[in-house]
């Protein structure tokens, strides 16, 4: 598991954890159905992807009926924040205050999602 940490997957990559994160396990031909439904894939190009991940370790390959099936071996919020820490580092500085203040001064930011905001700054003040 260490292993997968280390490694960051792609652009399409992403897109297929995506349908794997949502779904929880999949075949090839379900992730391309899923995928084909947002934009043009050619079905060879998803499954070379997948076979890829699999020697990568981003997902493993259940092989024993004639279908395989695919599951995910990182979770949506550990890929979060490996590319949120990235971002932060190469992008901001090393400033989260100023990731989160380009975020919200240029999307529309529901009140919800700012009452959540709200409440995990109010945890993290509570925690120090």
């Amino acid at each position: 598991m260490e292993k997968v940490k280390l490694v960051k997957p792609t652009e399409g990559e992403l897109e297929i954890l995506g349908v794997l994160w949502d779904k929880g396990a999949a075949t090839v031909r379900t992730v391309h159905e899923e995928i084909c439904k947002s934009k043009d894939a050619g079905y060879t190009t998803t499954l070379k992807l997948m076979q890829i991940m699999f020697e990568k370790g981003l997902v493993t390959r259940d092989s024993s009926s004639k279908t395989h099936i695919y599951e995910p071996t990182v979770t949506r919020e550990k890929t979060q924040k490996q590319f949120v820490s990235k971002m932060i580092n190469s992008l901001f500085s090393g400033s989260s205050a100023e990731l989160v203040m380009q975020a919200l001064g240029n999307n529309n930011t529901s009140n919800a999602e700012l009452d959540k905001i709200q409440l995990l700054i109010n945890e993290l003040k509570a925690k120090k």
